[in-house]
């Protein structure tokens, strides 16, 4: 028994005519959903019932089952996949005598007999885990969805994990919000030897120490101090370095690179992984699962895939390729290791060997995966740099220029920015002096903290070790479609209803969306797995605290009342003034007509400012992925916008409108980037 037809497809092409191989069609028992499904009165015991539709199925499981001489469980590797064995052994009554928990790293042949040779019981360490994780986020997610209908708005949720990622990006988006950008400034030099070649050099410091550079002050100093002398070679360092190839994938890592370099949501990387783990009809193999399990925290490889890997990095690049030793990964602490790195099958099966069985979505993951491992167990790239260091008048500039003298795993995995080519740099000698073709002065700005993608907001879960390999892809998928935040390109904004919600969750739950408490958490789930900890213990140890902020939120918040304000504009359709409603995508405007009058359209406040270009009033708008924004009225004939609020303040160094940033205090900034001007706004106590 499996869970999934592909992956019984596959294995029933290696077990012959003796076997029976069937799908559970994933879980077969679950709580229930019309009711919290667990017993707070009776130790947190869990009350499970047959999942709808599952009823004939089951029949034709356990029919099966009793004409067998032996019952082999075989669905995933992990927790739960041990979970729906022991849920199917229990909804079919299976006899322990015939019955064997199974599992297997790759579906190919010899990995699914080799498992059957080794059959053993269920693992109810494993089990428990997964019980525990499921009760926990039921007594969290069921109470507090329900405070939230009673107090905000039909139709929210809220989990327990899912709240935490909410809340790394609401403050994400504070940080951005509050951010006051810092004046900085570069000086860089394009410098001519005799022969007139021109290369680049940026100023590095001075002959004591490393120099920043804070204002145009600052820099007119240096300025005129160099502005009349020429440039001479103090140093030239030329060194060798190694770039060791990545590691093979792990399920973050995974999902972060299709992110980054195929442009696919966590979602998409795990249905397509799936896919090619459960097998694939490869012309001329039949069906073949082409990955090693996908749900996975580990760097390490097996013996027999090294083995492979290396054999086929000999016969097809050189054994120059080869690294002297081999290469072994560090897992990292919190990892549960109980899976190899995700890897193909067979290192022979080449991507473009397999590419017209493949649609060309599952090629490019397999492409990614197949040379990740390969690049893993050959030799580091080497790279020759060469640093020049100038001085002038005591203040040092540096050319900086490298190369590749050996591709080592970059012939394979050339995902990585390669640097110059140090054969076109000149020749310098030391103590020669270069003259200035041109000296550039250039001003910035610091930047606020890059908004959260799937592939950073992955990796930051992971590395606070909040959620596991199997619950990143969910976690993501949840929020979208909830619509506590939205994507634009590929950066993630909480909605206006996701802020509403994650300051109610701060305000009375705060152990819920507290990143150490969560990984705490985790924590304990694992001693769990490892049988260190009883399952409901974890439970006890967090239930009677959390039932008292339930009690707590439940008295003292009040009901967010989302009035059906009235407007002065007037429905087009019927003659009613229209009012202000609060919908899944946030406010709207609607006829108070319906259902008469269903007219409705969007719902725009005005801010306390003139447009710069017409005078107009400037509103409050909303892009199509729900994101903030700034504009007129007139729009389209006037064309302003802002993401920033503008204030009605003009900035008093350069005239430029002005606009607010961060909070206790406000500050108003200029919106020309080129001024920098900034001042605390004053309250109208102040004024």
């Amino acid at each position: 028994m499996v869970e999934s037809p592909a992956k019984a497809n596959t294995i029933m092409k290696f077990l012959g005519k003796n076997y029976v191989v069937m799908a559970s069609m994933g879980h077969v028992r679950d709580l229930p959903k019309s009711q919290l499904g667990v017993d707070l009165e009776n130790d947190y015991e869990p009350k499970y019932i047959t999942i709808r539709g599952k009823g004939e199925l089951l029949s034709a499981l356990r029919k099966e089952a009793k004409n067998a001489d032996h019952v082999y469980l075989a669905t995933d590797p992990d927790r739960e996949g041990e979970a729906i064995s022991w849920h199917l052994m229990t909804a079919l009554n299976l006899d322990e005598e015939k019955t064997d928990r199974i599992t297997f790293n790759e579906i190919t042949k010899d990995a699914v007999e080799k498992s059957i040779k080794s059959a053993r019981n269920i693992d109810m360490n494993l089990v428990d885990a997964q019980q525990a994780r499921r009760v926990l986020d039921r007594i969290v997610g069921y109470p507090v969805s329900h405070l939230l209908w009673q107090k905000v708005k039909s139709r929210l949720s809220a989990g327990r994990v899912q709240s935490v990622a909410l809340r790394m990006i609401c403050e994400r988006e504070d940080e951005i919000r509050n951010f006051i950008p810092e004046e900085y400034w570069t000086i860089s030099a394009v410098v001519t030897d005799e022969d007139k070649n021109k290369f680049d050099a940026k100023l590095y410091g001075t002959t004591d120490a490393k120099i920043e550079l804070k204002s145009k002050e600052d820099t007119d100093k240096v300025l005129n101090a160099i502005k009349d002398n020429d440039f001479v070679v103090k140093e030239i360092k030329r060194t060798e370095k190694n770039r060791k190839p990545y590691p093979p994938f792990t399920t973050s890592t995974l999902q972060q690179e299709a992110s980054k370099y195929l442009n696919f949501t966590a979602q998409k990387t795990m249905m397509l992984a799936q896919q090619l783990y459960e097998g694939i009809e490869i012309k001329g193999n039949g069906t073949v699962g082409l990955v090693s399990y996908i749900r996975t925290d580990s760097v390490r490889i097996s013996d027999e895939a090294y083995e492979n890997a290396s054999e086929y990095i000999k016969e097809n690049l050189g054994e120059k390729y080869l690294p002297d030793e081999r290469n072994i990964y560090k897992t990292k602490k919190n990892a549960q290791d109980a899976h190899e790195a995700i890897r193909p099958t067979y290192a022979t099966m080449t991507p473009d060997k397999i590419k017209e069985s493949l649609s060309n979505d599952q090629y490019k993951l397999y492409k990614l995966i197949w040379e990740r491992f390969i690049s893993s167990q050959m030799a580091p790239a080497v790279y020759e740099s060469m640093t020049v260091t100038l001085e002038n008048n005591g203040y040092l500039f540096r050319i900086n220029a490298s190369v590749i003298a050996f591709k080592g795993f970059l012939e394979v995995y050339n995902r990585v920015e390669e640097t110059e080519n140090i054969i076109k740099f000149p020749k310098i000698e030391e103590n020669k002096k270069l003259s200035a073709n041109k000296i550039l002065p250039e001003q910035h700005f610091t930047q606020p903290p890059a908004r959260y993608t799937d592939a950073s907001l992955v990796k930051t879960l992971e590395e606070l070790g909040i959620g596991r390999p199997s619950t990143y892809a969910p976690i993501l998928a949840t929020i979208i479609a909830r619509n506590y935040v939205t994507k634009e390109k590929k950066a993630i904004f909480p909605t206006e209803l996701g802020e509403i919600i994650d300051n109610i969750l701060k305000e009375y739950f705060p152990d819920i969306v507290n990143v150490g408490f969560t990984a705490e958490m985790e924590s304990e789930l694992d001693k769990v797995e490892e049988g260190k900890e009883e399952w409901k213990k974890v439970i006890r140890d967090f239930y009677p605290h959390f039932g008292k902020e339930l009690t707590n939120a439940m008295e003292k918040l009040e009901k967010i009342e989302i009035k059906d304000e009235e407007t002065d504009v007037v429905c087009e359709k019927c003659g009613r003034n229209m009012v202000i409603k609060f919908g899944r995508y946030g406010k709207f405007l609607a006829c108070p007509g319906y259902p008469e009058c269903n007219n409705a359209k969007p719902y725009f406040e005005a801010v306390d400012a003139e447009c710069p270009k017409c005078g107009g009033r400037i509103l409050k708008k909303k892009s199509k992925k729900g994101r903030v924004y700034y504009g007129c009225e007139h729009n389209p004939e006037c064309d302003f916008v802002s993401w920033d609020m503008p204030a009605k303040e003009k900035c008093p160094k350069c005239g430029s409108y002005m606009v607010e940033k961060g909070k206790n205090p406000v500050r108003l900034l200029c919106s020309n980037e080129k001024c920098g001007y900034t001042e605390e706004k004053k309250t109208n106590d102040e004024e």
